[in-house]
């Protein structure tokens, strides 16, 4: 429920626009902080995509260092002065790595993901470039493993893969072959690994269905087995290379993964603003921080009201979970066949009987840092009042 105060906040504001309530985004910061039973948290920047919201989360003394999504983003954060940041996918952008071996200090505050050694000709042949034009340094790696879970993977192999399809390094002797091309590479440091176990960390498991009670099960399934298999893949590569780091989990799973001991740090981001998928877990509940206002521009008929725009749909697998909730007012809900819209969005239910045209209906994006690709800034409220604006990369003109 959109509280009174934040309504009042919005009151004559021009609209669309997203909207960040500063006092849920603070107690959500301190929330995660105590689920991570003590492990520093990297701040997943992909769900926040906004500088202010990166740098309040990293001035909490339980967070540190940045998990970024590109290269070029982490260069643009490196140059407004954020240092420790892993890039958490494999880069294949030359262009973005000459930029990172010639730009003072970044290689050695940025620190690149692989899971083959395809990934380290391609850090080498643009090293080479820049090496050839005067400078170079040595570059900082982190080796991905993947976290999903196999069903009888013994007997099935891959047949049955649950979670996300990231890296080919899943065991300790591909993960031990892929250290060793790293270490006989001159001037290539691994200093970290990563494996991310989206099917805990990223999938609701409330609900009574058959479904959910699935969910469940193959979750803490999954725990167990990725508790023994992470932890051999991690002790191996450690008889080659001295980690600076472990990092694991996600907001959804700092419970488990905390609890593992095999983590040396966690990563979250989507936990800090509370997006609508996130209202469906069992063992957490976090305070909903982003929203979207659009304006009522139409009343097509009895029972009906439209909204400018609306249509901000998540990535991923097609379906309701996908679109954005409606927060407020209560009782209103989407058209059968026409749904969230790109233009214009119409609503129905008993909701829709005190709105007036030019009244503001308020939604929760499915995901988190998607929502700032739509708005060049949100707006700030504490209590009943914008305090401020922070612009996201759109507003920046980050294309990253």
């Amino acid at each position: 429920m959109v509280s009174r105060e934040l309504r009042h906040a919005l009151r004559g504001v021009e609209s669309p626009t997203a909207v960040l309530d500063l006092d849920a985004f603070d107690a959500n910061v301190t929330a995660l902080a105590q689920r991570a039973q003590g492990l520093p948290i990297r701040v997943a920047s992909k769900s926040l995509r906004t500088p202010a919201a990166i740098d309040r989360a990293l001035a909490h003394p339980g967070y540190s260092g940045v998990f970024a999504y590109s290269l070029p983003e982490a260069l643009a954060l490196h140059a407004r002065g954020v240092r420790d940041i892993l890039v958490g996918y494999p880069t294949v952008d030359r262009g973005a790595l000459k930029l990172l071996f010639a730009e003072a200090g970044a290689a050695a505050n940025i620190t690149l993901m692989i899971d083959c050694p395809t990934h380290l000709d391609i850090i080498d042949s643009a090293r080479s470039d820049v090496a050839a034009a005067g400078g170079a340094q040595s570059v900082r790696v982190c080796l991905d493993v993947d976290a999903s879970y196999r069903l009888g993977e013994g007997v099935l192999g891959s047949r049955v893969h649950i979670g996300a399809r990231r890296s080919p390094i899943r065991d300790s002797a591909s993960a031990v072959d892929l250290a060793a091309h790293v270490i006989a590479r001159p001037e290539t440091d691994l200093v970290g690994l990563m494996s991310y176990e989206g099917q805990i960390a990223g999938t609701a498991d409330a609900g009574a269905t058959a479904k959910q009670a699935v969910v469940r099960a193959m979750q803490k399934r999954s725990i167990a087995e990725l508790r023994v298999r992470r932890r051999r893949v991690i002790d191996a590569v450690r008889e080659l290379a001295e980690l600076e780091f472990v990092n694991g989990g996600g907001t959804g799973s700092f419970e488990s993964s905390a609890a593992e001991g095999t983590l040396t740090e966690l990563a979250a981001g989507s936990g800090l603003f509370s997006p609508g998928l996130f209202d469906g877990y069992t063992h957490f509940q976090h305070e909903p921080a982003a929203y979207f206002v659009t304006p009522v521009v139409r009343r097509p008929g009895p029972g009906w009201v439209t909204v400018f725009k609306g249509g901000f749909i998540a990535s991923g697998v097609p379906g309701t979970d996908r679109v954005p909730t409606i927060a407020w007012p209560r009782g209103l809900e989407y058209a059968g066949l026409e749904g969230a819209g790109e233009v214009q969005t119409p609503l129905t239910g008993p909701g829709t009987e005190d709105l007036r045209i030019g009244d503001l209906v308020w939604f929760r994006h499915a995901k988190a840092g998607e929502l700032a690709e739509h708005f060049n800034e949100f707006l700030v409220v504490s209590g009943s009042q914008v305090i401020d604006s922070w612009s996201t990369y759109r507003g920046q003109g980050w294309v990253l």
